[in-house]
């Protein structure tokens, strides 16, 4: 499937993948991040259930502490 993530096409050999696991692929897993799939923000507790497909545009800023 083609995806578009943070303005960048991407190819994963999957139809379909929960979002969780595309966070796990991207070394993003456990880590805080904000996630807005087709312009639309994302709870952290739906990730499990959402399911990413191809042509869906992706935007992930990760949250790190700083002052």
């Amino acid at each position: 499937m083609k995806i578009t993530i943070n303005g960048e096409d991407r190819q994963f050999p999957e139809s379909e993948l929960p979002l969780n696991e595309l966070l796990e692929q991207l070394k993003l897993g456990g880590r805080p991040v904000v996630v807005e799939l087709n312009a639309e923000a994302l709870l952290s507790r739906e990730f499990p259930s959402i399911k990413i497909q191809t042509d869906d545009r992706i935007e992930i800023i990760r949250i790190v502490a700083g002052g």
